[in-house]
């Protein structure tokens, strides 16, 4: 299976400790030449052309190590939460996390230190999750995110300016609907998959706070998640799509006036639509709200189990701290991604003008990951919850505080000591 970065946006940042890997163990296979430690490094399968010929190019220039990259196809998460638990799995390798099982089974080393005089350069939404207790357990690649487009000109034959609320997208979409062109695409299912948690952030809450309580046991939660059923009953939802959220045909093709997708659309929308298009957060909801979208970032990690792991820390910062070429290199040259440095998404060209430059504005200003604490049983409990609000008109009230106590059950069982 080939996969592309989105797909930790779509699926969550937390892994779980779940069945052995193959019989590959990552250690053997062709290295970089170096002098020094053989050291296996592991990627997931990209789908973006040129991104494994790129990381191998990279290792290959490290002559402190031997470095042989690992092309990992299949369920990456499941491979490497199973490797990190042997002698024989690899000793850096990409990590759609760490999760806080990982990072307290003591499987992954403590990385604080390569990020002297650097760690404010990085992007605190995506930064945050990398971080427990104060320490560091993995350094972010690049930034994903998600966003909503919208098409200039069918707003403006519809008189509709780009919406500031939740409110005003509930009465954009509803205005946009034709008989040939629904108002908004939230993904296949209603929303429910692509939002996830950010209508929450959206109303000025989140899904767990900074002191580890549940961040959504307010009326504003189930206020805004009325809103999207609003959207649904109001038949302003295109459903059935040819292809899901994160793909940007729906939009392209004139299905529908705003669809919520991710970056790494961007330049397939701009090649169809030139500048006929814009890009937004998902509007504020509520006095306290604040415009809101989803961040997320691979992470390059080293495993507790390698017996280099001096060696191993010493080429990531080589590669993910200093050698900022190849940061740039890695986010804007196999597919569409925003460095995780600020200071590299600064000076891209290609993120300084137009709807780009407003995607990097966006990410930190009102970017957010979900963070260690959410766990996937709290995911879980969430999005079926969601589900049921935004497909039958289910009371959100009453599905919420069904999902408060599921969180807090699983807040409370990760407070106990491992």
């Amino acid at each position: 299976m080939t996969i592309s970065r989105r797909t930790l946006l779509a699926t969550g940042a937390a892994l779980g400790l779940l069945t052995a890997c193959g019989s590959n163990t990552g250690r053997g296979g062709g290295g970089s030449g170096g002098n020094g430690p053989r050291l296996a490094q592991w990627y997931h399968q990209y789908g973006e052309a040129g991104t494994e010929q790129a990381v191998k190019r990279y290792a290959a220039a490290y002559d402190k190590a031997d470095v042989a990259v690992q092309w990992r196809p299949g369920n990456y998460d499941e491979q490497t939460a199973a490797a990190l638990l042997t002698d024989s799995g690899p000793d850096v390798f990409e990590v759609n996390g760490p999760s806080l099982d990982q990072i307290r089974g003591g499987q992954v080393v403590d990385l604080t230190d390569l990020f002297e005089g650097v760690r404010d350069d990085f992007n605190p939404a995506v930064l945050a999750p990398k971080t427990h207790d104060g320490r560091i357990w993995a350094i972010p690649q690049v930034v994903d995110m998600q966003l909503l487009y919208y098409r200039k000109s069918l707003l403006d034959d519809a008189g509709v300016r780009p919406p500031r609320s939740l409110d005003e997208l509930v009465d954009a979409a509803k205005a946009l609907t034709t008989k040939d062109v629904k108002g908004l695409f939230l993904g296949n299912d209603g929303g429910a998959g692509a939002l996830g948690v950010t209508p929450l952030y959206a109303a000025g809450l989140s899904c767990v706070t900074k002191d580890g309580e549940v961040g959504f046991d307010d009326p504003a939660a189930a206020r805004a998640l009325g809103k999207l059923r609003q959207l649904y009953a109001d038949k302003s939802l295109l459903l059935g799509a040819p292809a899901d959220w994160s793909d940007p045909s729906a939009f392209t093709q004139e299905l529908t006036a705003m669809q919520w997708c991710g970056l790494w659309a961007l330049p397939a929308v701009r090649k169809e639509l030139g500048d006929d298009f814009g890009v937004l957060a998902l509007p504020a909801d509520g006095p306290d709200g604040r415009p809101a979208l989803p961040v997320g970032a691979y992470g390059a990690a080293v495993s507790a189990r390698s017996d280099h792991k001096k060696e191993a820390k010493d080429f990531l910062k080589w590669l993910w701290i200093d050698k900022e070429e190849y940061q740039e290199d890695f986010a804007l040259s196999y597919g569409f991604h925003i460095p995780a440095r600020l200071s590299l998404a600064k000076k891209a060209d290609e993120l300084k003008e137009g709807p780009a430059a407003d995607a990097v504005r966006y990410s930190t200003e009102y970017g957010y990951a979900e963070p260690l604490l959410w766990t996937p049983a709290s995911r879980t409990a969430y999005q079926d919850a969601l589900s049921r609000i935004i497909k039958s008109g289910a009371d959100p009230d009453s599905e919420l505080k069904s999902v408060v106590r599921t969180v807090r059950a699983e807040l409370a069982r990760t407070r106990k000591k491992p």
